[in-house]
């Protein structure tokens, strides 16, 4: 019984806690403004690419990397977190760079899409950068 009254106070207390009542969020894709890939990639090493993205006000922040692989293919994006408010925010476009790291596991060549956002159509458009994969020749002496 002390569990059910336990459990019920907890179900109560974090009802009745909420954020900000004005304050939603959304998660937004943004495009990636530039990528920088190695000219190619060692079989089994460790190494990286970069990407430059705009948040495009202050009421956006860094929500994690959208990455999903197909085959050798690897689409990328930003995901973003907006605060959607009542109040106004600072209009100001914010500049970041990502660093990520890429474990070379794959022998084919790995091809990137960079998304970098839709057509007038709504078309999904990409910056697309084939790396390809080298091996490490094993001296024999």
């Amino acid at each position: 019984m002390k569990k059910l009254y336990l459990l019920s106070g907890f179900l109560i207390y974090f009802i009745s806690c909420s954020l900000d009542g004005d304050t939603q969020q959304a998660i937004r894709l943004l495009p990636i403004d530039e990528s920088s890939t190695p000219k190619n990639f060692t079989f089994n090493t460790k190494d990286t690419i970069t990407i430059t993205y705009s948040l495009p006000n202050a009421c956006h922040q860094y929500h994690s990397l959208y990455y999903q692989q197909v085959d050798t293919i690897r689409y990328l994006a930003v995901r973003s977190l907006e605060k959607i408010t009542n109040t106004s925010c600072s209009q100001q476009i914010i500049k970041k760079e990502l660093k990520i790291p890429i474990n070379v596991l794959q022998k084919k060549d790995y091809v990137f899409h960079f998304w970098k956002g839709k057509d007038t159509s709504g078309k999904d458009l990409y910056e697309i950068k084939t790396v390809p994969v080298l091996f490490k020749l094993i001296d024999p002496k």
